[in-house]
């Protein structure tokens, strides 16, 4: 019934809650990503061409194809799954299948705190930074959680409120009533028809958003995307693939450059400077388990140079004889520039989020 209805091999691993990827090296190597670990299971296809047989059926359904011409594919299953498939000659050691599977009971804060990921007072912070329309970035490497933190802190936008979300494979869940969801698409086999996240930022500018939410920034739209933070857009949030802040800002610079634009690097820095607000930066620890490591505001600029000052961060002390990370999430009683700006906005934050030290506590 696998193999004529589902996936095959690998459908009880779609169909099972607890894992979040699947990943396919060749017929003979499946592995499954369980708690934020990858692990290889026991299962295998029969050949490269019974793998090709399910690549084939996943990619038919979204109108997509995949042989020598077009070897490389990357769409989404009717649940928002993502999936990225890479065959011979590129791929040298048979098809390779990647799954990052979408959750049919989207994440909630309170999951998020319940595995640590998120203190209540890193929170409530966020919470008034996306009520009082801050620009919020969300930052971090692969598997770290970014747009599982995007869509959640979405759900603090106001219902009244007209939002454009864009994104190359739609992934975000937004439960407002006035949500308008685009999707780039790629060139079709005579190579037309592209629509880039360039073109649908630039479009949205004319459908009246109150906030533009990118999914993931990775080229030239950053340029459009920071321009509309910074002209009548505020409260737009994204996210962005880098390590820490810095590297956050490194990377827009760049993707700036990207756009042709005749911005110069001092420019470049002040637009930036200007429309980002809060950075938060995420990371997925050796053991697994996803953590908000950061959260930064961004001060202003001192000549070529962005100044940032954490508010919050995870300070992580050492591992347990199970392999297990601890540390404590601690505020750094800096004082937020945007104290003020909250207040005049209705949102008055309680005095204890700024005395955060929360260690984080495993069962034994």
């Amino acid at each position: 019934m696998d193999e004529i209805l589902g996936l095959g091999p690998i459908e009880s691993f779609m169909a099972d809650d607890q894992i979040q990827d699947v990943v396919v090296n060749g017929y003979g190597n499946v592995f499954v990503e369980k708690d934020g670990v990858l692990h290889r299971t026991a299962t295998q296809f029969r050949d490269d061409d019974h793998l090709m047989q399910v690549i084939d059926k996943i990619v038919s359904k979204i109108g997509r194809r995949v042989d020598e011409s077009s070897p490389m594919v990357d769409a989404r299953l009717p649940d928002g799954s993502r999936v990225n498939v890479i065959i011979p000659p590129i791929a040298l050691d048979g098809p390779m299948l990647s799954i990052r599977k979408f959750g049919q009971k989207p994440l909630q804060m309170d999951n998020l705190l319940a595995n640590q990921t998120i203190t209540p007072e890193i929170a409530e912070y966020l919470s008034g930074a996306i009520k009082t329309k801050l620009n919020v970035l969300v930052s971090g490497g692969t598997g770290a959680g970014k747009t599982t933190l995007l869509n959640i802190l979405s759900e603090y936008i106001p219902t009244t409120e007209r939002i454009v979300t864009i994104e190359d494979s739609a992934e975000l869940r937004l439960h407002q009533p006035h949500v308008v969801r685009l999707e780039s698409r790629p060139p079709n086999i005579e190579s037309k028809g592209e629509v880039t996240l360039t073109d649908l930022v630039k479009n949205s500018l004319r459908m009246r958003p109150d906030r533009i939410i990118v999914g993931e920034t990775r080229g030239a739209e950053v340029l459009d995307m920071l321009q509309a933070m910074n002209t009548g857009h505020p409260g737009s949030m994204s996210t962005i693939h880098a390590n820490s802040p810095r590297d956050a800002f490194a990377r827009m610079e760049v993707m700036i450059g990207m756009s042709r634009s005749i911005l110069s690097e001092r420019g470049a820095r002040a637009l930036i400077g200007s429309a980002i607000s809060v950075i938060v930066q995420l990371a997925r620890l050796p053991d697994g388990h996803r953590r908000v490591i950061s959260v930064s505001e961004v001060t202003g600029l001192d000549e070529d140079t962005i100044l940032t000052q954490d508010i919050y961060v995870f300070d992580q002390e050492g591992v347990d004889e199970k392999g297990r990370i601890f540390g404590s999430f601690r505020s750094t009683e800096a004082s937020s520039i945007f104290v003020k700006h909250m207040r005049t906005h209705g949102v008055k934050l309680s005095p204890k989020v700024f005395h955060l030290r929360s260690p984080v506590k495993w069962e034994a």
